[in-house]
């Protein structure tokens, strides 16, 4: 995914090698992670976020550096280095580590436990301790990707939304809890944002999501348009496959569209932010509009002045709609 690089920032513990090459990955996402404009501290908390969700996903992806550094890490055993579910529940007993020394801490906690295992997840442990971080939405992450080991195709755009709720939703709830702007209804509607965020990844990554047998389009909606498996295997996508993204493309626009309130709401630097993560997802869909809904050859990617543009759009809409 693309965006504008951010200023990289320093995690409290710097981590060397693969660890870093994690937290490289976030220019290529579809919205500016941690950028330049924001709070020092600010930046240094969404990395953190940042880092321990790629690391989630990677593990449910097989996308971790090779080498076993993470399994090592994480404790896991050799012989269980390439076992995801493996990995993921020795990543939750490593969040739980967290948040039992983050209890550990309080003045009435208890006795002195074990620190993370990871560096990400040590990196992780000053920010959930400075911004009072719940442990749900952590635990929503590695319950999204422990699904996806056993789940690969969706019936209903219900269940799609459903798996949105664990694999997308956590972040813009850990993003309103960092910047200390939580609300149900502003939650509400990150959750929408996120949501469409979600849906547009699936739209770009549907050659992707096939190799590894997951499709993310509802098995409903491709009887509706008369697209099967194989369709979506060819090199380009037929005029019914384009009219399938069309339809969940459009789907995907409403969901942010939500977010105009939501950056409406909120102030200064943080209104900004909001306005990347939205303007961003809108500068996706209008690359996959302008691919005429091609998504097969790969991901459609927007350029700079497309996301700068949609930013735009967005703090306009919130002026008025907020």
């Amino acid at each position: 995914m693309t965006g504008t690089r951010p200023e990289r920032t320093a995690l409290p513990l710097d981590p060397p090698g693969h660890e870093q090459a994690t937290l490289d990955k976030a220019p290529h996402e579809n919205f500016p992670v941690a950028p330049f404009f924001l709070p020092r501290s600010w930046r240094d908390d969404l990395m953190a976020l940042y880092g321990y969700a790629r690391l989630v996903d990677d593990i449910g992806d097989g996308d971790l550096a090779p080498g076993g550094a993470d399994a090592r890490a994480l404790g896991v055993a050799p012989d269980e280095a390439d076992d995801r579910l493996v990995l993921l529940d020795a990543l939750e007993a490593d969040v739980r580590r967290v948040f039992a020394r983050a209890d550990a801490a309080a003045p009435d906690g208890p006795a002195e436990v074990d620190g993370p295992r990871h560096p990400l997840l040590r990196a992780l442990e000053p920010t959930v301790r400075r911004r009072s971080l719940t442990a749900d939405p952590f635990h929503g992450l590695i319950a999204a990707n422990r699904q996806d080991q056993r789940v690969r195709r969706y019936e209903t755009y219900e269940e799609l939304l459903a798996y949105c709720e664990l694999s997308a939703n956590p972040v813009g709830n850990l993003v309103l809890q960092v910047t200390g702007t939580m609300s149900p209804e502003r939650l509400r509607r990150s959750d929408a944002v996120c949501t469409g965020l979600q849906i547009v990844e699936h739209l770009q990554d549907v050659s992707e999501d096939l190799a590894r047998d997951r499709i993310y389009l509802p098995a409903e909606d491709m009887r509706r348009f008369h697209v099967t498996e194989a369709d979506l295997s060819a090199p380009t996508g037929s005029a019914s496959v384009r009219a399938l993204v069309a339809f969940q493309a459009e789907r995907a626009r409403r969901l942010l569209d939500e977010g105009h309130a939501l950056v409406g709401s909120v102030h200064g630097r943080l209104r900004l932010l909001l306005a990347g993560f939205v303007g961003g997802g809108h500068a996706a869909l209008d690359a996959i509009t302008a691919a005429g809904f091609d998504v097969l050859p790969g991901p459609p990617k927007p350029a700079k002045t497309t996301l700068l543009r949609q930013v735009g759009t967005v703090l306009r809409r919130a002026r008025r709609e907020g």
